[in-house]
C-alpha cells in the first residue's frame, strides 16, 4: 500500500519566491494548475498536484529550457529546505550526491539512482509511487539542481559530459549551454553524466558542525516515515486541494490513500464521520477562508470549493452560515469591504 508520506509533498518557500523573482505570481500558477489558492500558504500537495504545479510554471514561462535555466539559477541556496541544504554543506560533491539520494526518500516522487563507472557518474532519475513520470520541466530542473550543487559547492564553474532526456525541452542549446555539454533527446531515461573526477573536489561550503545537527535529525526523519495522521485528517487534506472546478468523489480520494473506497469507508465509520460530512466540512472551512479575503470575487470563491454555478453555492452557505456570501464577508471584513457586485480578480503583489 502506498503510504500516506509519500503524497505528501511540500514545496518550498523559495520556489515561489523564484518564481516572483522571475516575474510570474504564484496566484498564477495555482489558476493555471486549477489548484486552490492555499496550496500558497499551505504548501503540501498531492503528487498529481505538485506535477500540475511544475506543468503550469513550464506553460506561463513558455519554453522549457528557460524555464530550467532562469528558475535554477535564480534560486538562492537559503531557500532550500533543510533536507536540500544539509547538501550544500557536505564534505565534498560525491558526499554531496550521496546525501542528496539518500534524502530525496524524504521528498518524493522523485527517486535518484547514483553509478560510479571508470571516469563516469550517471545519475538516473526514477518516479517512487505513481505510473504516471513527471513533466518534462521537473525532469530538467532536478538534474539542473544536481550540476548546480557542484558548482556552487566547489564554487568551480563545473560541466556535465552528457544530459539525457526523454521527452522534449524546447531550446536545446539554450540547455547545452548551461549544462556545458551535449543533450540527447528521445532517450530511454532521464540521466544526467558526470566527470568522474569531480566527485573529489572539496565544497568550499563544508560546514561539519551544522551537518552534525542536521544529520540526527534527517535520519530520524527517514525512520519516521509513516505518517501518523489520522484518515479523518487526510481526507479532508485531500478533498480541500481537490475541490477547485469539481466535486471530488470517495473513489478518487480513496486511490490517493492507497486503499479501495470501501476500506476508506469503513476506517470513516469507525472514526465516527462519513465522505459526505467531511466534503461538506472542507467546502464550508474553504468558503469561509476564501471569502475572508476581500480580493476573491464571489464566483471564483464558488469555483474554488467546487460549485459549477454560484446558486448552488449561494443556497449551501446559506444551510451553513444563515445568511448570503456577500452578507457573511461584509459582516466578518467591516464596512470597508468592497462590495460583492464590485469585486475583480485577485490583484497580485
Amino acid at each position: 500500500m502506498k503510504s500516506h508520506t509519500s503524497n505528501r509533498i511540500k514545496i518550498p518557500p523559495g520556489f515561489w519566491a523564484g518564481l516572483r523573482q522571475l516575474g510570474i505570481a504564484a496566484h498564477d500558477v495555482a489558476r493555471k494548475a486549477q489548484l486552490p489558492l492555499t496550496i500558497i500558504t499551505e504548501p503540501v500537495v498531492t503528487t498529481a498536484q505538485y506535477f500540475a504545479i511544475w506543468q503550469a510554471y513550464s506553460d506561463l514561462i513558455g519554453d522549457t529550457a528557460k524555464g530550467i535555466i532562469n528558475l535554477v539559477t535564480v534560486f538562492e541556496t537559503a531557500q532550500y529546505p533543510p533536507t536540500i541544504l544539509a547538501t550544500y554543506h557536505a564534505r565534498d560533491y560525491r558526499d554531496a550526491l550521496s546525501r542528496m539520494a539518500r534524502y530525496k526518500q524524504l521528498c518524493p516522487p522523485e527517486s535518484l539512482r547514483i553509478t560510479e563507472d571508470g571516469e563516469h557518474c550517471t545519475i538516473e532519475l526514477e518516479w517512487l509511487d505513481t505510473e504516471q513520470s513527471g513533466p518534462p520541466m521537473l525532469v530538467g530542473i532536478t538534474l539542473a539542481c544536481l550540476l548546480e550543487l557542484g558548482r556552487r559547492g566547489t564554487g568551480q564553474p563545473l560541466t556535465a559530459r552528457l544530459v539525457e532526456f526523454s521527452h522534449s525541452m524546447g531550446d536545446v542549446q539554450a540547455l547545452e549551454a548551461y549544462f556545458g555539454c551535449r543533450i540527447r533527446i528521445g532517450a530511454k531515461c532521464n540521466r544526467l553524466t558526470l566527470h568522474r573526477k569531480d566527485l573529489d573536489r572539496p565544497f568550499v561550503s563544508y560546514n561539519e558542525e551544522l551537518l552534525e545537527i542536521l544529520t540526527p535529525v534527517l535520519d530520524r526523519s527517514l525512520d519516521e516515515q509513516q505518517c501518523s495522521c489520522s484518515n479523518t485528517e487526510m481526507v479532508k487534506w485531500i478533498i480541500k486541494r481537490s475541490l477547485t472546478g469539481g466535486r471530488p468523489d470517495i473513489q478518487a480520494v480513496a486511490k490517493e490513500l492507497g486503499m479501495s473506497d470501501r476500506t476508506l469507508q469503513r476506517r470513516l465509520t469507525d472514526e465516527k464521520t462519513s465522505f459526505n460530512h467531511l466534503l461538506t466540512q472542507s467546502r464550508h472551512e474553504q468558503a469561509r477562508e476564501y471569502l475572508a479575503d476581500p480580493s476573491l470575487d464571489i464566483k471564483e470563491v464558488a469555483f474554488l470549493i467546487g460549485y459549477e454555478d454560484q446558486n448552488s453555492f449561494y443556497r449551501a452557505f446559506r444551510l451553513w452560515e444563515g445568511d448570503t456570501p456577500s452578507n457573511w464577508r461584509n459582516e466578518h471584513l467591516g464596512t470597508n469591504s468592497i462590495s460583492e457586485g464590485r469585486l475583480g480578480m485577485p490583484t497580485f503583489h
